[in-house]
């Protein structure tokens, strides 16, 4: 069950390259986020993350600021009521091409859609050393935090918990 944990973190941190530009900030209070996989040996996962604009700019800055620092290119536009990120970034020796669409609203319900492109470098958690992954994410707001949480808290569908604001930053390039 820790391990299940350990992969949601590492997904959410993991798209964070192709989310680590400018996002608009979410709603304050609790998300609930269903994140479901292609192309990894991951079941589909669901937490319940409390936030505010603190701690979504920190995790921008502790998770999207090394991703900028290995990325070569980020580009993101906004289209048609949608936001498009496109990026190329190094981790480990594998290259990382990721194509993300980011519909809906942060003040009440969005869906991010990643696909990724991973060559060189050893192989990922749930995924081949080379090949394409497909990542939705399906996040609704679900009113404040419940009393006892703080920003940064996220409790998975099996009970476990952790505050992604106390994981240790990303180390630079």
């Amino acid at each position: 069950m820790r391990r299940h944990l350990a992969v949601a973190a590492l997904c959410l941190i993991t798209s964070a390259p192709a989310l680590a530009l400018d996002m608009p900030t979410r709603k304050a209070g609790l998300w609930e986020l269903k994140m479901t996989f292609e192309g990894r040996k991951i079941p589909p996962q669901t937490m319940k993350h409390c936030t505010d604009a603190t701690a979504d700019k920190l995790m921008n800055g502790n998770f999207g600021g090394s991703a900028q620092q290995n990325c070569s290119k980020q580009d993101m536009t906004n289209s048609n009521g949608s936001i498009v990120v496109d990026s190329v970034c190094n981790f480990n020796g594998a290259t990382v091409t990721s194509h993300a669409v980011v519909t809906g609203s942060f003040d009440s319900a969005y869906k991010v859609d990643v696909t990724s492109t991973r060559s060189g470098g050893p192989a990922a958690a749930g995924m081949a050393a080379k090949g394409s992954t497909h990542m939705v994410i399906e996040a609704k707001w679900l009113g404040p935090c419940a009393a006892g949480q703080k920003p940064g808290d996220v409790i998975m569908s099996n009970g476990m918990s952790m505050n992604v604001l106390n994981l240790p930053k990303p180390p630079a390039r």
